[in-house]
Order: C-alpha cells, then structure tokens, then sequence
C-alpha cells in the first residue's frame, strides 16, 4: 500500500529539518574552533608570561547571579585586575560594562570592587556604554584611543574578546580571570558557544557598530615612576 502523501510530506519535512539542525551545528562548531584557534596564543593564564600594558580592560558583569548568589566571574576579574595592577603589569584600569539604569551599574559596582581592594581611584575610568563585548572593545579604540590592551575575564570569554578586538586591527592579549564553570556560574559559559558565532556575524556580514559612541576621551594614564639614579662609585683613595 502506498504511504499517504501527508505522510511522504511529513518525512520530508522531518529531514529537511534535521539536515538544517546539522548544518546549524557544524557551522557553530567551526565558528566556535575559529574564534578559540585564532586567540589562543594571545590568551595568557600565568600572569609572569604576559606582556606589560599600560590599559587593562576589564569587561563587565554582575556581582551577582540570577539567584542573587554572589558571581564568582565578577569577583575573578576583579582580583585579577587588582593582581595585574599591584604587580605593574598595568598602570591603569578601564573597567567597561552596562548601565541600563539606576539600578544596574556594572561600572560603578566594579569601581567600587576595586578601591575597596586597594586601587586608587585615579588609576581607574568607567565606560557606561559597554553593553556587549563588542562595545567595549570597540570603544576601547575609539572613544579611549587604545590600540594595544590587556582584556581582564574568564578564560571563556576571553577568546572571543581577543578575536574581537584582533579583527578591529587592535593589538589584544588577554588575562585569564579565576571563575566557575558549573552551577549557576555555567550559564553564561554556554551562552558563550553562541556569542561567539554572533561575534563572527556582527564583524564579517552585519558591520555592527556600538550602539554609542560620543566624544573621544583621553585616559588620565599615570606615567611610570621613575627609577632612581645609580649612586656614583666613591673615589678611590690619592
């Protein structure tokens, strides 16, 4: 007996659907092996190995997750920015992050982290308009003048932040921050798998620009103390 032709129609469907998915996975996956292939090297996890800059970047998120648990991502970055500028591998902190209204501020949350653990407020500035990765990164560069940086998050997000920012023709590394990977802390590290492909879509098909920019702005960069003079040799005796 022939198959009823909703039936044949169904199957058809039923494949088209699951050779669409398929290919949908392929593409995510070799987008995501891109994106972490092409930023691997300039991501550094000892901080004795990475290269001196003088801006650290540290991308945004909330103190807190969505049970209203304290962040372990948030408290990572911050006590990498903290480590980064107490052993000079940067003089001043760009702390970049959302501010959708008076009562969220990730700027002003992470300045706040930062002078209590000993930074001085000089050596930080607040970039309100950093809504995605991307912003901060681009703005980094446009608004702030930056061309070479030192991106402070979690290793899973560093890849894309470095990719981005390689991709604006800056010269990016990375610090790897400390922060979970499991419990309610894993969320935003498998949102990541499809921020990635978003990256890839936003810099080659859709020319994505931040949604502000302004004026440009100048850091107030401390320059480096300088080191003392040799004391001369005394004579030797007539």
């Amino acid at each position: 007996m022939k198959p009823l032709p909703w039936r044949a129609a169904l199957r058809g469907c039923w494949r088209a659907l699951l050779a669409a998915s398929l290919l949908a996975a392929l593409l995510v996956l070799l987008g995501n092996l891109w994106v972490v292939n092409n930023s691997e090297a300039y991501v550094y996890r000892n901080w004795a190995q990475l290269p001196g800059n003088e801006v650290g970047l540290v991308l945004g998120t909330s103190p807190y997750t969505q049970g209203g648990e304290s962040n372990p991502h948030f408290k990572g970055r911050i006590a990498a920015a903290v480590e980064l500028y107490q052993l000079g591998k940067v003089r001043h902190l760009l702390v970049s992050g959302a501010n959708p209204d008076a009562s969220y501020n990730e700027p002003r949350k992470m300045w706040q982290a930062l002078t209590a653990a000993g930074v001085p407020a000089a050596a930080i500035s607040m970039d309100f308009a950093g809504l995605r990765t991307f912003d901060s990164l681009a703005r980094a560069q446009q608004v702030f003048g930056l061309d070479r940086v030192t991106v402070i998050t979690q290793e899973y997000h560093a890849y894309r932040a470095v990719f981005i920012g390689k991709k604006l023709r800056m010269q990016p590394v990375a610090y790897a921050a400390p922060g979970d990977e499991s419990g309610p802390a894993f969320q935003p590290f498998a949102r990541e798998v499809f921020a990635r492909v978003q990256a890839i879509l936003d810099i080659f098909l859709l020319e994505t620009r931040p949604k502000f920019l302004g004026a440009p702005e100048i850091l107030p960069i401390e320059p480096p103390a300088a080191e003392p003079a040799p004391e001369s040799a005394p004579l030797p005796p007539a």
